[in-house]
C-alpha cells in the first residue's frame, strides 16, 4: 500500500510575518532565514554544505486553495490567468517552491540567503539543484 500523505519536516524561520508585505520573489527584498528541521530529519542533511544551491518545497499553508484565477501579481490592471500559468502561491495544491543557497548548518538547521516565505511555513522537502558533477 502506497503512504499518499505529505509529512512536514520542518519549519521556516523567518522575520517575514505579514502576507501583503512579504516580498514575492527572491530578488524583490527577501532576507535570510532558517530552515529548521525536526531533529528526526537531521541525519538527512549529511552531505549538503554550505555553497550549496537547493531547491525547497515549501507547503503555503496560508493560501486559499479555492483559487482558481488571478491577476498576475495583483496587478489588476493585467489579465487574470489561471494560478497554473503563474508563481501565485493561491492554487489548489499550495507547493511553494524556492531556490536558495546555503549558507551555513547548525544541526538541524539550515540558514539560507534571500527565502520569501513566511516565518512557520511548513517544509516538505529539500533537493540540491543538479550539477555536471553530481
Amino acid at each position: 500500500m502506497t503512504d499518499d500523505r505529505l509529512r512536514v519536516i520542518g519549519r521556516v524561520e523567518s522575520s517575514l510575518t505579514d502576507r501583503a508585505a512579504a516580498p514575492r520573489q527572491p530578488d524583490e527584498g527577501a532576507p535570510d532565514a532558517w530552515l529548521v528541521f525536526d531533529d528526526h530529519y537531521a541525519p538527512a542533511l549529511d552531505g549538503l554544505s554550505p555553497g550549496t544551491d537547493a531547491l525547497l518545497l515549501t507547503w503555503l499553508d496560508r493560501a486559499d486553495r479555492d483559487t482558481l484565477t488571478v491577476h498576475p501579481r495583483g496587478h489588476t490592471a493585467r489579465p487574470r490567468a489561471g494560478v497554473f500559468a503563474t508563481r501565485s502561491p493561491d492554487r489548489p495544491n499550495p507547493i511553494g517552491l524556492h531556490e536558495i543557497h546555503i549558507l551555513a548548518i547548525a544541526g538541524p538547521r539550515v540558514h539560507v540567503r534571500n527565502l520569501e516565505a513566511l516565518n512557520a511555513t511548513p517544509i516538505l522537502d529539500l533537493k540540491p539543484l543538479l550539477t555536471p558533477d553530481r
